[in-house]
């Protein structure tokens, strides 16, 4: 809170209207003034015309009105005095603090020759404070008072008068019992009474009713409103229940306002004394901060004597204070510069009364060093002259200043050029191209697989891996081409004086083969590989924004077409760049909408013809782009980082249907889940499937989990803990696409697979040809073996399906006996598939 007292004087809040009454005036007489003029208060003066005292609405509580003629009585047997003054030009502050000390309400203001000029009463103050925000955050349940005194109706006004005289209250509430009414009687009731000389029988006809109320919960500055709208100085609190729990004057809330004004108040008077207190000791602090500065302090007269140095100045130049009081600063001269290096710097001190800048000097032992050195000329009070000298060593913020600059512009780890240094390079180059009107190029290489290097081996290792790489490109760079870490394991290259796309390729296969040797890493041969793209000045593009853009786009379409390999930019890229774009949208957009639909599709168990299960797989209609492939949006879910999301929505949706399956008492056997491979490195993936079991209230066996082999390749021991524990939660196990990736027999024994899967790719060509035909034969000699499940997926053909009856495949999956089907279908097969064996 804070109260604009120190700024206000009284002359601006004052009341000018001053009504006195002279010392012959009567009770009622001056009771009448009072309310001609809607006054609190009247000032009684002498035959001089010296105010002698001061009558108030209070005062009325005095007054025994039982007496005969009691309102004839003259008001100075009932004024209070000595008046209390305070001159016009007195801040507000000072105000408050005669009433604090006082408890009064009221004050005379005087002008310059002490003569009245008005009245200020403490609500003048109050209401110019801007003490709107306080009273909002105050409630009336904090200041009201509890005990309010009630009064029978019948009761006369001598007793309610005596009664608020004897209590010091100036309001009592009345009860009517016949009406069953409340009333309120106020001060000012009382001198109604007084100025109208009529005494009632009971004091209910004084009563105003009904009463005004407010809440506990209501905010002071609410209350406040209702006072001022309603021109009433009292307010009855209630409860919730509409029960009287006490009242709320004005007074109340002006007593809270002086509370809280005269609490900072103190704590203004506080804060000048600790400043005064401060200021006292400023000059032995000043000592104390010039010895305990790290920077070196030398003070001299006018005539260039030295005659005071703190304890840095020994410490940065080896000089204690002895050796140099008494001297000049030429002790300390490093010969480095010459007399109109100093007499510049002594002309710019006359002028400018002080000096900065760098200087060479010489420290006791000879060392040169540089310092920041500052020269203030300070004027004593006997106008003579000091300066002082502040200076400190920057010869090791010099040099890691130069670090600082080689940060900016260069790669802290690689120590290539970094995005700025190559971007403005890239601009010159651009401006030379054009004036010359020849071509430049600029390549975008980004590692393939990097991310897996640091996963697996740790970034310490990584960044081995990127200081070797830089290493070897930096070898194939000629003269005045540059070579940029732009961050992670992004490198481009900016090519001048290109003359053709043939020098571009024979250059980008250079550095393709440069990287083909294996990279040393932990003792071991670590084969890494990168995508390159590229593109030229003026027939690419002619900024430097579009030709890295256009070049990072060439860059993404030799990954699309299998990595380790270039592409020079063609538009027809930035078009599938956009296309591409664009279904990252939309597909955020359905991971957010719920716009994917699970299909599913049998298997059968070609020995008893019964369900053998069925595999969940994702489909996306998308509203904009049409039917979308998992082959197109899965490797985008995993570019994008939400593989493992899309993941958790399979298996929830799954799960509900296996719910819903067994509550129909529909036979399936179990629905198997793809899992991504990412998933085993980015989530935690059994903590997900307990989740979800949890929630749908399933069986585990219910459950078989799909994954392949890049799974496991890069780590095999943490493959093998998840898919440990899913084991022991009752999950099945599949290799799927078994035999298409690297395959190692000894993950079979290692792992705890359940099924193999034999991949659709080995399925189309059987049983024509021969080495497709061998293959299958193998697995399925293998898997029976090791006694795993086997599942034949992609049968389409009677004769592939005879084929593999042959061989005693029990599983078959496929188009021969059913498409991908949505829930609903699946559902409906199942109960009515009732081939006979075959």
């Amino acid at each position: 809170m804070q109260f604009n007292a120190q700024r206000i004087r009284v002359a601006q809040v004052m009341s000018t209207q001053l009504i006195t009454c002279d010392i012959s005036m009567t009770l009622q007489q001056a009771a009448v003034q009072m309310r001609k003029h809607d006054v609190s208060a009247v000032f009684i003066a002498n035959e001089n015309q010296e105010i002698i005292g001061i009558w108030t609405e209070s005062d009325c509580r005095k007054i025994d009105f039982t007496a005969t003629a009691y309102s004839a009585q003259p008001i100075i047997e009932f004024m209070s005095q000595p008046v209390l003054h305070i001159s016009k030009c007195a801040p507000l502050s000072d105000v408050a603090a005669v009433y604090h000390q006082h408890h009064i309400r009221h004050l005379l203001v005087v002008d310059e020759n002490d003569r009245p000029c008005g009245m200020i009463s403490l609500s003048d103050v109050v209401r110019n404070q801007g003490l709107e925000h306080y009273l909002n955050f105050r409630l009336v349940d904090q200041s009201y008072d509890r005990n309010v005194p009630v009064l029978p109706a019948t009761d006369g006004i001598d007793t309610v008068a005596r009664y608020m005289h004897e209590r010091q209250v100036n309001a009592v509430l009345v009860f009517n019992a016949s009406l069953q009414q409340m009333g309120i009687i106020t001060e000012r009731d009382l001198l109604n009474v007084v100025a109208s000389e009529h005494i009632q029988h009971s004091c209910w006809s004084l009563a105003s009713w009904p009463l005004e109320t407010v809440t506990k919960e209501t905010s002071l500055y609410r209350a406040y409103q209702q006072l001022t709208d309603n021109h009433i100085r009292h307010l009855v609190v209630v409860n919730s229940d509409e029960k009287i729990c006490g009242m709320l004057s004005l007074s109340h809330i002006i007593t809270d306002i002086e509370v809280a004004y005269m609490t900072e108040l103190e704590m203004a008077l506080t804060q000048r004394n600790q400043a005064l207190k401060a200021s006292q000791k400023s000059l032995f602090l000043a000592k104390q901060i010039i010895n305990a500065s790290l920077d070196g302090v030398m003070i001299t007269d006018c005539h260039g004597t030295i005659f005071q140095v703190n304890p840095a100045f020994t410490t940065l130049t080896g000089y204690t204070a002895h050796e140099v009081v008494g001297q000049t600063p030429s002790i300390l001269s490093s010969g480095k510069h010459n007399q109109a290096f100093y007499d510049q710097m002594w002309a710019s001190l006359r002028r400018e009364h002080m000096w900065q800048g760098e200087i060479w000097n010489k420290k006791k032992t000879g060392e040169v060093y540089l310092e920041w050195l500052t020269i203030i000329e300070i004027k004593e009070p006997d106008d003579e002259l000091l300066y002082a000298a502040i200076f400190s060593d920057i010869t090791e913020r010099k040099k890691a200043e130069k670090r600082i600059i080689s940060l900016a512009y260069f790669d802290e780890l690689t120590h290539l050029p970094n995005r700025r240094l190559f971007s403005d390079r890239l601009d010159m180059a651009l401006s030379m191209a054009h004036r010359d009107k020849s071509k430049l190029a600029v390549m975008f290489l980004d590692l393939d697989h990097f991310k897996q290097i640091n996963d697996t081996m740790g970034h310490n290792v990584g960044d081995v891996l990127l200081k070797q790489v830089a290493e070897r490109l930096q070898k194939c760079v000629h003269e005045g081409d540059t070579l940029a870490r732009l961050g992670g394991d992004e490198f481009t290259l900016l090519l001048t004086n290109v003359k053709d796309e043939e020098q571009l390729t024979t250059f980008a296969n250079v550095l393709l083969s440069q990287l083909k040797a294996p990279f040393k890493l932990n003792g071991l041969d670590v084969s890494i590989t990168t995508s390159i793209g590229a593109a030229v000045y003026p027939t690419d593009a002619t900024d430097s924004h579009n030709l890295l853009k256009h070049a990072d786009i060439a860059m993404y379409r030799s990954k699309e077409l299998g990595r380790n390999a270039f592409h020079l930019y063609k538009p027809v890229m930035n078009t599938r760049s956009l296309e591409r774009l664009a279904l990252e949208t939309h597909f955020k957009k359905a991971l957010r909408t719920d716009a994917f639909e699970l299909f599913y599709q049998p298997k059968i168990n070609i020995n008893s013809n019964q369900i053998a299960g069925v595999e969940a797989l994702i489909r996306w209609q998308c509203n904009e782009l049409g039917a979308i492939s998992p082959a197109q949006f899965i490797p985008i879910a995993e570019s994008l980082g939400l593989i493992v999301e899309l993941d958790l929505w399979v298996i929830n949706r799954a799960c509900q249907q296996v719910q819903l399956w067994i509550a129909q008492d529909i036979p399936f056997e179990h629905v198997a889940i793809n899992i991504s491979a990412l998933h085993f490195s980015q989530g935690n993936l059994v903590l997900a499937i307990k989740n979800v079991l949890l929630q749908w209230q399933i069986p585990a066996n219910r459950i078989e989990i799909e994954i392949t082999e890049s799974s496991f390749i890069c780590s095999l021991s943490e493959a093998k803990s998840v898919l440990e524990e899913l084991n022991e939660l009752g999950i099945k196990i599949a290799l799927d696409d078994f035999g298409t990736g690297f395959s190692a027999l000894s993950y079979l024994t290692q792992l705890p697979i359940n099924t193999l899967k034999i991949d659709a790719s080995f399925i189309a060509n059987i049983p024509e040809e021969y080495g497709n035909s061998q293959i299958v034969s193998a697995i399925i000699a293998l898997a029976k073996s090791l006694h795993l499940g086997l599942v034949a997926e992609g049968v389409e053909q009677e004769k592939q399906l005879h084929f593999l009856k042959q061989l005693q495949c029990p599983v078959i999956q496929g188009y021969f006996f059913s498409e991908p089907l949505t829930a609903h279908e699946c559902t409906a097969f199942i109960k009515q598939y009732n081939h006979p064996c075959i």
